[in-house]
């Protein structure tokens, strides 16, 4: 059976900018002044990746001031269009739909809750059940075993450069939507297999795209 591996932040709710402010205050609130345009970028990454890249080390402090930030602005997100209805459609279709987040649980809990597809979503993976987020494939390769699928059975959506490459790094084809900030050149540089705006896109060009991912439905 195949597998839909869906990523959540930028992907299915629109989460990145917020993500982008939470840590820019955080940042901030520990003496780093970071351009929030560098801070976008790297959204996407698990935290303790992004801080090093940020500030050169893990901070465990800038992390619990970011987790503090974010679910104060969190109810906030709104679901991207056609999120729902994507999870729906490639349950439909017999696909196992999965979904696989750098995020922690709490925020992946009141982030389905906003989204509204759990009577689609057999499974879940997020940052505290791996060593390594993404870019690791940490998170994919758990993802497909919960899924019972191989890499070749499965495909990645997602917004980041971080989720095209730890999807590469597993051997699974990532499919790029752009609502999460992130431009069609960028992913497609990183080798998504086809790009998209949103979610409600995907869904109304999937034939094409699920053909090109060569998934055996």
């Amino acid at each position: 059976m195949p597998a839909v591996l869906l990523d959540l932040d930028g992907t299915l709710v629109d989460s990145n900018y917020v993500h982008t402010l939470a840590w820019f205050r955080a940042l901030a609130r520990h003496g780093h002044v970071v351009p929030m345009a560098r801070i976008h970028r790297l959204v996407g990454m698990g935290a303790e990746q992004l801080l090093e890249e940020l500030v050169g080390e893990h901070d465990e402090a800038v992390e619990d001031a970011w987790q503090r930030e974010f679910a104060d602005l969190r109810d906030e997100i709104p679901a991207l269009p056609g999120a729902a209805d994507l999870a729906r459609v490639v349950k439909e279709r017999g696909a196992t739909v999965v979904l696989a987040t750098s995020g922690k649980p709490d925020d992946v809990d009141a982030l389905r809750r906003t989204l509204g597809a759990d009577e689609w979503i057999d499974a879940a993976v997020s940052s505290s059940e791996v060593e390594s987020s993404k870019p690791a494939p940490d998170i994919f390769v758990r993802a497909l075993e919960k899924a019972g699928a191989d890499p070749e059975d499965a495909v990645v959506i997602g917004d980041t450069v971080w989720d095209v490459k730890a999807a590469s790094a597993c051997g699974v084809a990532c499919v790029g939507l752009t609502c999460g900030g992130i431009s069609r050149a960028e992913l497609e540089e990183a080798g998504a297999i086809a790009v998209c705006t949103d979610p409600a896109a995907l869904v109304a060009d999937l034939d094409r795209v699920l053909t090109h991912s060569q998934l055996r439905w």
